[in-house]
């Protein structure tokens, strides 16, 4: 059978990493079946279902190469589709209004009471609930409502479904039947508005039944019945649901196998009888696990950038995002991680996807778009990042060669483009520098004078002899006869002349200022910076 898989995301703004994985999963198991890979748009939220929320969505999908079959599907164009659907699940008895009086009244899916021979529900076994002391029991076309003791002696309520509690007793305190649902009376009970009420019941006796299926993710998952309600499909105002409205455009998509968040593992039992009643193939499911941040917490804008746009804007390029976010809850099984879009498509099975929740962690994610921009040639990177430069109004009027010379040197270095924003120190010497680094760097004895000593030397050097391997020549013989440590004069340079710890290397840099720039700069923080060393 052909796979059809789908992305069915309902758009009400920017688009979160955890939904937008769930559309690569979807992409890359539909890609590896040579199958199809299905748009639908679930709209039915008017108000933050803008054009301009489906717009940014699509523009998301397109940045990371997420083509998608046919035409999209738009759930607000489906509600004749879904109201049919209830009406036939109404007229079948599976579906019922709490006040049948009032055509406002919601409308609810009744699981139905003789589903022994569904095939994904199965005998558990006898099973007995004791309740509350003195309590009732109330039993309706709603379902039942019952008494329980919890853990610190609370009187909780319960209500489930009537299919729960397959040949139900309910015993008093001596043990003698109270009541009995069988075939005589529940026709009597389905149809009546108002409840029965047992009173005096002590426990309910009856035959389990559970609800089971197979996660390509999780594995076997089951539920008990009697711990399912009746849910409404159709609101007060009219309006389907969204289990109706997923089913039923599912239906109307062909759709084959279902990979989405492990948040809807709950739904997924419920749709199974919507599927069954419906008369329509079920589909295979897989659940994916949710992303989460080093404390286990789903992954939220607190934790850092949630939102697939705030990466596109700090410089992050699509398949690097789109690479790590493949790997984020799956594995090929190898030691892989950097691979190109045809390898993960390859590689791609959803059975190994991991079914615990997958850790985002923003410092592999950058070392791997650093990997992708290594990748480019000089001059590429060089353009990429003018391009992204200009754009946020950095470095206006800098000197071409002088810009292209640096990324050339910055170019192992940047991991996101938002880095290039600390190249100003290459372009101008107007910077604060670094009070930390200027207490840690310049403020052991003798290294004023040091500094001092080195500018002599190097405004010696010819322009053109002034290279990063003349300067380094210059740190080692100064450091040995003032009987330093080897590179102990690196960094005091480095801070000096760049106003920062960390960077390119010191010898390259101070080659691409030029012998009169270091000069400068070293005698800058000679006048002004010493008082803070």
């Amino acid at each position: 059978m052909p796979v059809i898989a789908r992305f069915a995301p309902s758009p009400t703004g920017q688009v979160h990493i955890g939904n937008i994985r769930t559309a690569i999963f979807n992409w890359l198991f539909a890609r590896h079946e040579k199958g199809q890979f299905l748009l639908r748009i679930e709209d039915t939220d008017l108000e933050r279902s803008t054009r301009e929320a489906i717009d940014t969505l699509l523009e998301c999908m397109n940045w990371l190469g997420l083509d998608y079959d046919g035409d999209i599907m738009y759930q607000t164009k489906q509600l004749p589709v879904h109201l049919a659907a209830a009406e036939r699940l109404a007229q079948a008895g599976h579906a019922y209004r709490l006040d049948p009086g009032d055509a406002k009244s919601p409308l609810y899916f009744r699981i139905p009471y003789h589903c022994s021979d569904f095939p994904f529900v199965r005998d558990a076994g006898e099973a007995k609930i004791e309740l509350a002391a003195g309590s009732a029991v109330e039993i309706s076309r709603s379902g039942l409502v019952f008494r329980t003791l919890g853990a610190k002696g609370k009187v909780a309520e319960n209500q489930y479904c009537l299919a729960g509690f397959l040949d139900l007793t309910v015993l008093d305190p001596a043990g003698q039947v109270l009541f009995r649902l069988d075939e005589s009376n529940l026709p009597q009970i389905l149809g009546a508005v108002e409840p029965v009420t047992i009173q005096n019941a002590a426990a309910l006796c009856f035959r389990r039944r559970e609800v089971f299926y197979h996660d390509l993710v999780k594995g076997d998952l089951s539920k008990p019945l009697d711990s399912m309600r009746d849910f409404i499909v159709i609101r007060s105002d009219g309006s389907p649901v969204f289990h109706l409205a997923n089913v039923c455009d599912d239906i109307t998509q062909g759709v084959t196998h279902i990979v989405r968040g492990d948040d809807h593992v709950e739904n997924t039992y419920r749709h199974l009888f919507l599927f069954q009643l419906l008369g329509a193939q079920i589909p295979v499911y897989a659940h994916l696990p949710m992303i989460v941040n080093a404390q286990g917490k789903p992954y939220s804008k607190r934790d850092g950038d949630a939102f697939v746009g705030d990466y596109r804007e700090k410089g992050f390029l699509a398949e690097a995002l789109f690479n790590y976010l493949s790997l984020l809850g799956w594995s090929p099984g190898d030691n892989r991680e950097k691979m190109s879009r045809a390898e993960i498509v390859e590689a791609f099975h959803i059975e190994k996807a991991q079914r615990s929740p997958a850790q985002l962690d923003p410092v592999k994610l950058a070392s791997m778009n650093g990997l992708y921009l290594a990748d480019l040639s000089d001059a590429d990177f060089a353009a990429l990042v003018k391009s992204f430069a200009d754009r946020r109004g950095w470095f206006a009027g800098v000197d071409p060669d002088l810009f292209r010379r640096t990324a050339s040197l910055m170019h192992s270095r940047t991991k996101i483009l938002t880095d290039v924003e600390s190249w100003g120190y290459f372009f101008s010497a107007d910077f604060t520098p670094d009070p930390k680094a200027v207490r840690k760097n310049l403020s052991a004895p003798g290294i004023w004078e040091a500094l001092s000593e080195l500018r002599a030397r190097m405004e010696k050097v010819e322009d053109g002899a002034f290279t990063a391997g003349a300067a380094e020549a210059l740190l080692r013989a100064l450091e040995e006869e003032r009987g330093m440590k080897q590179f102990a004069l690196n960094q005091p340079l480095r801070v000096v002349v760049t106003g920062t710890a960390v960077g390119a290397g010191i010898y390259e840099t101070v080659e691409l200022l030029g012998r009169n720039e270091t000069c400068s700069r070293i005698l800058r923080a000679e006048t002004s910076w010493q008082h803070e060393a």
